[in-house]
């Protein structure tokens, strides 16, 4: 387990349902066009790995789908199974799945590859469990950020926020890859996947200002982990920066309506 691999087992314990509560229904989006990407169809065994609340293994199981989920989190897999009860749902960790060779004939992987130490590893152990021919769909967030995924960094840079040392910056430089359609065609290239492609999806995320920054302020992701660590003063500056930036957002009715951008990609086992 690397270091960035441990700060975020820490980062995640215990905030289940403030992720569910927050940015839940950002990571939502994607949804569909994940589950069409990898071919999910009625009688489609489907392993959907970094599950979190369940949200693509309802949705997968919606479908017809045969679900399998596994989640890092034991209180994800508890909410996961709470969601989709007739679903398999177990703790997993990237990259070594408690799955045989070719089990599954997709794999569906949300927000997951860049929450882990060694992407490669972990694409790597996706093929593995697909069975010759299966299909593997996953979605991470473009860099650079849109504008409405970057308000939150903004603030924190413009209140003073100051990185922890005990809080990894990234990944190590032989582990990491470009956030862009080629970067991450290349990766799943090098984990020995076929037909890799990519596409960016970009979308308008529409959210109170107090739900988007409940997140934060529980220590949700890398944002909240960063937000956590300060000062109280600090806190309350970077809460200020909060409101004055997300004027640029605010749309009539009072909401924020914050672009994003994801990267969705594909390939074959």
């Amino acid at each position: 387990m690397t270091v960035f691999d441990r700060s975020e087992r820490l980062i995640w314990a215990g905030r289940s349902a403030d992720y569910a509560a927050s940015f839940a229904r950002l990571c939502a989006h994607t949804v569909p066009q994940l589950l069409d990407a990898a071919g999910v169809v009625a009688g489609t065994r489907l392993l959907d790995v970094g599950t979190g609340p369940g949200t693509v293994a309802a949705a997968g199981r919606a479908r017809g789908a045969s679900v399998t989920a596994v989640d890092a989190d034991p209180g994800m897999v508890d909410m996961a199974a709470r969601a989709v009860p007739d679903a398999d749902v177990r703790v997993g960790i990237l990259p070594e799945l408690p799955f045989a060779d070719g089990t599954f004939d997709a794999v569906t992987a949300n927000f997951v590859v860049n929450h882990v130490g060694r992407p490669r590893e972990a694409l790597t152990e996706l093929r593995r469990v697909l069975r010759p021919g299966g299909r593997i769909a996953l979605t991470i967030w473009a860099a650079p950020p849109a504008p409405g995924q970057a308000l939150m960094g903004r603030a924190l840079r413009a209140g003073g926020a100051v990185r922890p040392p005990h809080l990894p910056a990234g990944l190590a430089p032989e582990d990491d890859f470009s956030r862009d359609e080629s970067g991450l065609t290349a990766l799943l290239d090098a984990a020995g996947l076929r037909d890799a492609a990519c596409e960016t999806l970009r979308w308008t995320h529409r959210v109170g200002a107090e739900e988007w920054w409940s997140g934060p302020a529980a220590g949700v992701a890398h944002v909240g982990a960063l937000l956590s660590s300060q000062t109280p003063e600090v806190r309350a500056e970077v809460r200020r920066q909060y409101d004055l930036l997300g004027a640029e957002f605010t749309t009539p009715d009072g909401l924020l309506g914050l672009p994003h951008a994801a990267l969705l990609a594909r390939a074959r086992h």
